[in-house]
């Protein structure tokens, strides 16, 4: 398939933007909770389509949550504690860069907890989505798809980039040989948590372009409601003429070197 060009995808993420806003106005106007949980693999382009989709919108009302390792006390808590509290609440959308399905990879694969509070969390985490959409939160899962071979080019890529090392971290570096245990762990991460009331969505990321425009015209057609048409605002004229600015002391500027 061809490589979509730059114009074409910003006419294309630019009406579904449209889209987004009037999304965004309907959950603020109805006091909707929505959370959507953005898993997949290392360099399948996350983030990309979380700034893509919070671009937008109205920051009061969007959270992105991504979540270090856990702290000493944390790691003593229940294991949905830490992510309870960032939840929405009325009106506001949370993106979450990974989330509790931490458990059934990442943790899971590295070794990072116990085979009992793996298998713990895959009984229990269809009990705890149920529990909080039947509350009224939409929660949407999406997990992001990408080849081995395109995986590898995009880590190659950080690595020579200084403007995007810092997306490889230490358990990255580990993790770019476990790609079939990763797969493994999330076919039975998926057969278990796959439920009627939180059901998971894949997407194929391999072309990170069109990877977005598919994920969010699929989020926003689970989501098929939209505030009514919203209307430009006609400003009245200023009765004097505009001011210019008044401005402070030159000691308070900063350097313009442009």
């Amino acid at each position: 398939m061809k490589d979509m060009k730059r114009k074409e995808y910003d006419n294309a993420l630019e009406a579904l933007y449209v889209e987004l806003v009037d999304l965004q106005r309907w959950i603020i106007g109805t006091g909707k909770r929505v959370a959507i949980v953005f898993e997949g693999r290392d360099a399948a382009g996350k983030g990309g389509v979380i700034k893509a989709i919070s671009g937008p919108l109205n920051t009061r009302y969007t959270r992105i949550v991504a979540l270090p390792k856990p702290s000493e006390r944390e790691a003593t808590q229940w294991y949905f504690q830490r992510y309870i509290e960032h939840l929405p609440a009325a009106g506001e959308i949370v993106l979450f860069d990974r989330s509790w399905y931490n458990r059934a990879g990442v943790e899971h694969v590295m070794g990072f907890c116990s085979d009992q509070q793996y298998r713990s969390f895959l009984a229990d985490c269809p009990a705890f989505e149920k529990l909080v959409t039947d509350d009224g939160l939409i929660l949407l899962k999406y997990w992001l798809a990408v080849d081995q071979e395109q995986q590898e080019e995009r880590f190659h890529e950080r690595a020579s980039d200084p403007l995007k090392r810092w997306k490889i971290s230490a358990i990255d570096v580990k993790a770019r040989e476990q790609y079939d245990a990763y797969g493994r762990a999330r076919d039975v991460m998926l057969r278990a948590t796959n439920t009627k009331h939180s059901p998971w969505f894949v997407a194929d990321f391999n072309d990170q372009k069109r990877g977005r425009l598919n994920l969010i015209r699929h989020l926003l057609d689970q989501l098929p409601e939209r505030a009514p048409e919203d209307q430009p605002l006609k400003l009245r004229r200023l009765s004097a003429k505009p001011a210019k600015e008044r401005l402070p002391s030159k000691r308070y500027w900063i350097p313009a070197p442009y």
